[in-house]
């Protein structure tokens, strides 16, 4: 090339500059703003690809914009290189003033999780002809020496090293891409805070006029609940929703709070932030009484409202109706627990209230002698006994004896289970058709309830089993209910015109002290069951 020729190409690279750095200070985004950076350096300044490698705001660099390959673009694009990977190919590469140039024959031939890319083309005879694995990059420093990014350009068009004229065309770019991008960013971020106060100032103008009418015209209740000085716990506010749900004015709900409307045994649920005490953020469900004495299931939802200074105005609580979602619940939960046909508590029912018993029952029989009866849990169930649950901690007069011994000379109570089998039911679903054994069995549920005492458990396994959970019951009384029951099921069942007569039943007793475990109790009861049966079968046949 002439010293004619070179001045030549030298003017027209520095108009191509100077239209490239135009075309970067008119982008109006980040985004744009990078893809002008890897496009000038395609279109002007003779290479052949450019990607940047953008500073993110966790340090590491993402390839944010590539140019002159569609296969480079999509095999780098997005990657992300850690920033101390970064630091060590800039490190270990050839400073070229600006520039830094990493040769084929640096040995650094491993960039690690530095996105890369090897071009396939071939190596010119000229000394100084461009290497696939040959790198240039240019650090993009703010006039400030902060680092926004690594501009890497590759495939020179002449297939040559750039010369010293090039390199320095390519590092003014450089400096006034960093600059470009630097001012790009400031300009999104500061777009984004202008933005972002914008929406917070309308958001503010708008805020009382929107809160007054979503709490007005609410579809749920709603209260506003006071925080500070004078008016703390007290409620300041109620709309219509919630007046209309629970039947009272609002002056007489805010003289009442809601706290004083809650059943009595839901108030722990409320932890007091209704009654005079600040509103505490949470959710929870129970019953408010309503102005004709019913109460309504409802959900409370409550929130703190603070103000721009982060200082609380009020406490907010929506006051949702589910009072129909709770009845389907507890139909569900009485669906999963009891016998579909006979309305009888099921096994797995039964099962659950013998565990719940187990865990009363698992104790010791003490007696003190010389001493008044000491309480366990404020009661003594009888004069000179009582019942200490499992790891309770007895206290008693001092110079009391306790005695752990045989039980007084009184009939025990305790937990009774008493398992029914109905004697020869197959033949009432043979003979009369199984509607008629649904029948039977549903009187048998009935019959049985009624003669059991109020508070015992009657449940049905399956089949023709049933059983009767009994507690604080003697054995004696335990007997004798068993005899009552038998007689209850003497008799014939009407059934569609017809009287539908019972073989009879056969029962067995388990006591909760001879079992650990619930299914032992079951397994004890079911199996005097059928002792009992078959001593029955026995003085039949001996009879006939």
């Amino acid at each position: 090339m002439t010293a004619e020729t070179e001045t030549h190409v030298r003017l027209a690279t520095l108009r191509l500059l100077n239209r490239v750095v135009a075309d970067l200070n008119a982008t109006r985004d980040l985004k744009d703003t990078l893809q002008a950076v890897v496009d000038g350096v395609v279109s002007g300044l003779g290479f052949g690809v450019a990607a940047v490698n953008l500073v993110r705001s966790d340090a590491d660099l993402e390839v944010a914009a590539v140019a002159g390959n569609d296969d480079l673009r999509k095999a780098i694009a997005g990657q992300i290189g850690s920033r101390e990977g970064w630091d060590r190919i800039l490190a270990a590469a050839e400073p070229w003033g600006p520039l830094r140039f990493l040769g084929h024959r640096t040995g650094l031939s491993d960039v690690g999780d530095v996105p890369s890319w090897i071009p396939d083309v071939p190596v010119g005879d000229d000394p100084e002809a461009w290497h696939p694995r040959d790198a240039l990059l240019a650090p993009l420093h703010t006039p400030e020496g902060e680092l926004v990014g690594v501009l890497s350009v590759d495939l020179p068009v002449d297939g040559l090293r750039p010369a010293p004229w090039r390199r320095e065309v390519l590092g003014m770019f450089a400096a006034q891409a960093a600059i470009a991008v630097d001012n790009a960013r400031l300009r999104s971020e500061m777009l984004r805070a202008v933005a972002r106060l914008e929406r917070e100032q309308l958001a503010l103008r708008a805020s009382e006029e929107s809160f007054r009418q979503a709490f007005e015209y609410a579809p749920s209740g709603m209260v506003m609940t006071g925080v500070r000085g004078h008016e703390q716990g007290q409620l300041l506010r109620a709309n219509d929703a919630l007046c209309r749900m629970l039947g009272y004015p609002a002056p007489v709900l805010k003289r009442l709070g809601l706290g004083a409307l809650a059943h009595p045994e839901d108030r722990p649920l409320l932890g007091g932030h209704l009654g005079g005490t600040v509103p505490v953020a949470g959710c929870t469900e129970l019953r408010l009484a309503r102005s004709d004495g019913t109460y309504r299931w409802v959900s409370l939802r409550t929130s703190q409202v603070a103000d721009g200074l982060g200082d609380l105005r009020f406490g907010l609580t929506h006051v949702e109706d589910i009072e129909d979602r709770k009845q389907r619940e507890q139909a569900l939960v009485h669906e999963a627990s009891h016998d579909p046909l006979t309305g009888l508590p099921n096994g797995r029912e039964l099962r659950a209230r013998l565990a719940a018993r187990f865990g009363l029952v698992a104790g010791v029989s003490a007696r003190a002698a010389g001493a008044s009866v000491p309480s366990v849990d404020g009661r003594a169930p009888y004069a000179d006994e009582w019942a200490v649950p499992a790891g309770q901690i007895l206290s008693v007069p001092e110079g009391a004896v306790v005695v752990v011994d045989d039980p007084p000379p009184m009939e025990r109570r305790g937990v009774a289970l008493l398992f029914c089998d109905l004697d020869g039911f197959k033949h009432i679903n043979d003979n009369f058709g199984h509607h008629i054994g649904d029948v039977v069995l549903k009187a048998v549920a009935e019959r049985l309830t009624a003669a059991v005492r109020e508070g015992d458990t009657v449940a049905r396994l399956g089949g023709d089993e049933f059983v009767v959970l009994a507690d604080g019951i003697g054995r004696e009384e335990a007997e004798e209910m068993a005899v009552r029951l038998r007689r209850a099921l003497s008799l014939p069942i009407p059934a569609e015109g017809l009287a539908v007569p019972l073989e009879g039943a056969s029962f067995g007793i388990g006591w909760a002290e001879e079992a650990a475990e619930p299914e032992d109790l079951l397994r004890i009861a079911d199996e005097h069951m059928y002792a009992n049966k078959r001593r029955r079968d026995r003085a039949q046949r001996r009879a006939g």
